[in-house]
Protein backbone atom coordinates (compact mmCIF):
# COMPACT_ATOMS: atom_id res chain seq x y z
CA UNK A 1 0.00 0.00 0.00
CA UNK A 2 2.84 2.52 0.99
CA UNK A 3 5.01 1.62 -2.01
CA UNK A 4 1.59 2.31 -4.36
CA UNK A 5 1.09 5.59 -2.57
CA UNK A 6 4.27 6.56 -3.11
CA UNK A 7 3.89 6.04 -6.61
CA UNK A 8 1.90 9.00 -6.95
CA UNK A 9 3.83 11.35 -5.06
CA UNK A 10 5.78 13.83 -6.87
CA UNK A 11 9.46 13.17 -6.43
CA UNK A 12 11.24 15.75 -4.99
CA UNK A 13 13.42 17.90 -7.99
CA UNK A 14 15.91 19.35 -5.44
CA UNK A 15 18.39 16.49 -5.81
CA UNK A 16 18.90 17.36 -9.19
CA UNK A 17 19.05 21.70 -8.26
CA UNK A 18 22.02 20.50 -5.97
CA UNK A 19 23.63 18.17 -8.52
CA UNK A 20 23.43 20.87 -10.99
CA UNK A 21 25.38 23.16 -8.49
CA UNK A 22 27.56 20.51 -7.17
CA UNK A 23 28.33 20.30 -11.10
CA UNK A 24 29.43 23.90 -11.50
CA UNK A 25 31.92 23.86 -8.70
CA UNK A 26 33.61 21.22 -10.79
CA UNK A 27 33.67 23.17 -13.84
CA UNK A 28 34.77 26.32 -11.63
CA UNK A 29 37.58 24.20 -9.93
CA UNK A 30 38.76 22.34 -13.34
CA UNK A 31 39.31 25.97 -14.80
CA UNK A 32 41.63 26.98 -12.03
CA UNK A 33 43.28 23.86 -12.11
CA UNK A 34 43.91 24.30 -15.47
CA UNK A 35 45.35 27.77 -14.74
CA UNK A 36 47.40 26.46 -12.09
CA UNK A 37 49.08 24.32 -14.89
CA UNK A 38 50.06 26.91 -17.66
CA UNK A 39 52.20 28.02 -14.39
CA UNK A 40 53.70 32.21 -13.88
CA UNK A 41 53.09 34.13 -11.25
CA UNK A 42 49.34 33.56 -10.29
CA UNK A 43 49.64 29.66 -9.23
CA UNK A 44 48.72 30.52 -5.63
CA UNK A 45 46.14 32.13 -6.68
CA UNK A 46 45.12 29.91 -8.77
CA UNK A 47 45.12 26.67 -6.35
CA UNK A 48 43.37 29.19 -3.60
CA UNK A 49 40.33 29.49 -6.19
CA UNK A 50 40.32 25.25 -6.45
CA UNK A 51 40.30 25.50 -2.60
CA UNK A 52 37.35 28.20 -2.58
CA UNK A 53 35.62 25.93 -5.04
CA UNK A 54 35.78 22.65 -3.33
CA UNK A 55 34.21 24.51 0.25
CA UNK A 56 31.34 25.45 -2.20
CA UNK A 57 30.89 21.78 -2.94
CA UNK A 58 31.02 20.14 0.77
CA UNK A 59 28.46 22.92 1.23
CA UNK A 60 26.48 21.32 -1.69
CA UNK A 61 27.21 17.56 -0.43
CA UNK A 62 25.97 18.64 2.98
CA UNK A 63 22.77 20.10 1.19
CA UNK A 64 22.07 16.37 -0.51
CA UNK A 65 22.73 14.56 2.61
CA UNK A 66 20.44 16.66 4.96
CA UNK A 67 17.62 16.66 2.77
CA UNK A 68 18.19 12.59 1.84
CA UNK A 69 16.97 12.56 5.61
CA UNK A 70 14.28 14.99 5.57
CA UNK A 71 12.73 14.48 2.08
CA UNK A 72 10.08 11.57 2.06
CA UNK A 73 9.84 10.80 -1.53
CA UNK A 74 13.13 10.75 -3.18
CA UNK A 75 13.14 10.39 -7.64
CA UNK A 76 15.63 7.59 -7.18
CA UNK A 77 17.21 5.24 -4.06
CA UNK A 78 18.80 7.29 -1.24
CA UNK A 79 21.54 4.91 -1.37
CA UNK A 80 22.81 6.21 -5.35
CA UNK A 81 21.72 10.09 -4.22
CA UNK A 82 24.58 9.62 -1.54
CA UNK A 83 27.08 7.84 -3.63
CA UNK A 84 26.58 10.20 -6.70
CA UNK A 85 27.24 13.54 -4.45
CA UNK A 86 30.24 11.53 -3.35
CA UNK A 87 31.49 10.67 -6.08
CA UNK A 88 31.29 14.33 -7.55
CA UNK A 89 33.03 15.39 -4.47
CA UNK A 90 35.73 13.37 -4.71
CA UNK A 91 36.26 15.02 -8.02
CA UNK A 92 37.25 18.37 -6.47
CA UNK A 93 38.58 16.94 -3.50
CA UNK A 94 41.40 15.36 -5.61
CA UNK A 95 41.45 18.63 -7.90
CA UNK A 96 42.50 20.50 -4.16
CA UNK A 97 45.17 17.28 -3.30
CA UNK A 98 46.98 18.11 -6.76
CA UNK A 99 47.16 21.98 -5.85
CA UNK A 100 48.14 20.97 -2.58
CA UNK A 101 51.16 18.38 -3.99
CA UNK A 102 51.97 21.08 -6.56
CA UNK A 103 52.15 23.91 -3.33
CA UNK A 104 54.11 21.46 -1.15
CA UNK A 105 56.76 20.75 -4.19
CA UNK A 106 56.90 24.06 -5.24
CA UNK A 107 56.20 23.12 -8.89
CA UNK A 108 56.54 26.25 -11.18
CA UNK A 109 56.56 24.91 -14.43
CA UNK A 110 54.29 21.72 -15.51
CA UNK A 111 55.19 19.73 -18.46
CA UNK A 112 52.73 19.83 -22.09
CA UNK A 113 51.61 16.56 -21.28
CA UNK A 114 50.63 17.98 -17.85
CA UNK A 115 48.66 20.90 -19.58
CA UNK A 116 47.08 18.35 -21.61
CA UNK A 117 45.79 16.27 -19.04
CA UNK A 118 43.73 19.23 -17.55
CA UNK A 119 42.44 20.05 -21.06
CA UNK A 120 40.99 16.70 -20.49
CA UNK A 121 40.04 17.36 -16.88
CA UNK A 122 38.07 20.60 -18.24
CA UNK A 123 36.17 18.59 -20.74
CA UNK A 124 35.51 15.81 -18.37
CA UNK A 125 33.94 18.59 -15.76
CA UNK A 126 31.77 20.05 -18.89
CA UNK A 127 30.53 16.37 -19.45
CA UNK A 128 29.50 15.88 -15.85
CA UNK A 129 27.36 19.10 -16.33
CA UNK A 130 25.59 17.46 -18.97
CA UNK A 131 25.18 14.35 -17.38
CA UNK A 132 23.58 15.51 -14.10
CA UNK A 133 21.46 17.86 -16.55
CA UNK A 134 20.34 14.95 -18.58
CA UNK A 135 19.97 12.79 -15.11
CA UNK A 136 16.72 14.61 -14.80
CA UNK A 137 15.09 13.05 -17.32
CA UNK A 138 16.53 9.92 -17.65
CA UNK A 139 14.18 7.98 -19.39
CA UNK A 140 14.33 10.57 -22.05
CA UNK A 141 17.95 10.94 -22.23
CA UNK A 142 18.98 7.22 -21.78
CA UNK A 143 20.64 7.01 -25.19
CA UNK A 144 22.53 10.18 -24.71
CA UNK A 145 23.25 9.25 -21.12
CA UNK A 146 25.22 6.59 -22.65
CA UNK A 147 26.66 8.49 -25.39
CA UNK A 148 28.20 10.65 -22.48
CA UNK A 149 29.29 8.11 -20.10
CA UNK A 150 31.38 6.47 -23.30
CA UNK A 151 32.83 9.77 -23.75
CA UNK A 152 34.32 9.87 -20.63
CA UNK A 153 35.51 6.34 -20.66
CA UNK A 154 37.45 7.59 -23.68
CA UNK A 155 38.53 10.52 -21.45
CA UNK A 156 39.82 8.20 -19.28
CA UNK A 157 41.58 6.28 -21.54
CA UNK A 158 43.24 9.32 -22.92
CA UNK A 159 44.31 10.83 -19.27
CA UNK A 160 45.91 6.92 -18.70
CA UNK A 161 47.82 7.56 -22.22
CA UNK A 162 49.18 10.98 -21.33
CA UNK A 163 49.96 9.66 -17.61
CA UNK A 164 52.38 7.35 -19.06
CA UNK A 165 53.60 9.49 -22.01
CA UNK A 166 54.61 11.81 -18.96
CA UNK A 167 55.98 9.60 -16.83
CA UNK A 168 58.56 8.20 -19.42
CA UNK A 169 59.61 11.29 -20.84
CA UNK A 170 60.16 12.47 -17.05
CA UNK A 171 62.13 9.37 -16.54
CA UNK A 172 64.16 9.93 -19.67
CA UNK A 173 64.82 13.27 -18.75
CA UNK A 174 66.23 12.60 -15.42
CA UNK A 175 67.44 9.09 -14.65
CA UNK A 176 71.00 10.83 -14.97
CA UNK A 177 70.30 13.38 -13.11
CA UNK A 178 67.77 14.84 -11.14
CA UNK A 179 65.59 11.48 -9.32
CA UNK A 180 63.85 13.72 -7.31
CA UNK A 181 62.43 15.61 -10.27
CA UNK A 182 61.14 12.62 -11.49
CA UNK A 183 59.80 11.73 -8.23
CA UNK A 184 57.61 15.16 -7.56
CA UNK A 185 56.93 15.11 -11.59
CA UNK A 186 55.51 11.33 -10.93
CA UNK A 187 53.47 12.54 -7.87
CA UNK A 188 51.77 15.73 -9.91
CA UNK A 189 50.99 12.95 -13.30
CA UNK A 190 49.69 10.92 -10.23
CA UNK A 191 47.31 13.24 -9.04
CA UNK A 192 45.91 14.45 -12.33
CA UNK A 193 45.34 10.91 -13.33
CA UNK A 194 43.36 10.40 -10.43
CA UNK A 195 40.77 13.82 -11.19
CA UNK A 196 39.99 12.01 -14.59
CA UNK A 197 39.50 8.41 -13.25
CA UNK A 198 37.53 10.48 -10.36
CA UNK A 199 35.30 12.28 -12.70
CA UNK A 200 34.46 8.37 -14.66
CA UNK A 201 33.69 7.37 -11.53
CA UNK A 202 30.72 9.86 -11.45
CA UNK A 203 29.49 8.54 -15.15
CA UNK A 204 29.37 5.45 -13.79
CA UNK A 205 27.59 5.81 -11.00
CA UNK A 206 25.05 7.83 -13.19
CA UNK A 207 25.38 4.84 -16.03
CA UNK A 208 24.44 2.14 -12.89
CA UNK A 209 21.12 4.50 -11.70
CA UNK A 210 20.05 4.27 -15.34
CA UNK A 211 20.06 0.85 -15.33
CA UNK A 212 18.37 0.70 -12.02
CA UNK A 213 15.45 2.85 -13.27
CA UNK A 214 14.86 2.15 -17.07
Amino acid sequence: MLSWFQALMPKEAKFFDLYERHAQTLVAGSRALRSVLDGGPDIAANCALVSARENEADAVTREVMLAVRRTFITPFDRGDIQDLIASMDDAIDQMQQTTKAIQLFEVREFDAAMREMGDLIVKAADLTVDLVAALRQMRRETARLNEMTEEMTRIEDMSDQLHDKGIKSLFLANRDSNAMAFIVGSEIYGHLEKVVDRFEDVAIRINGILIEHI
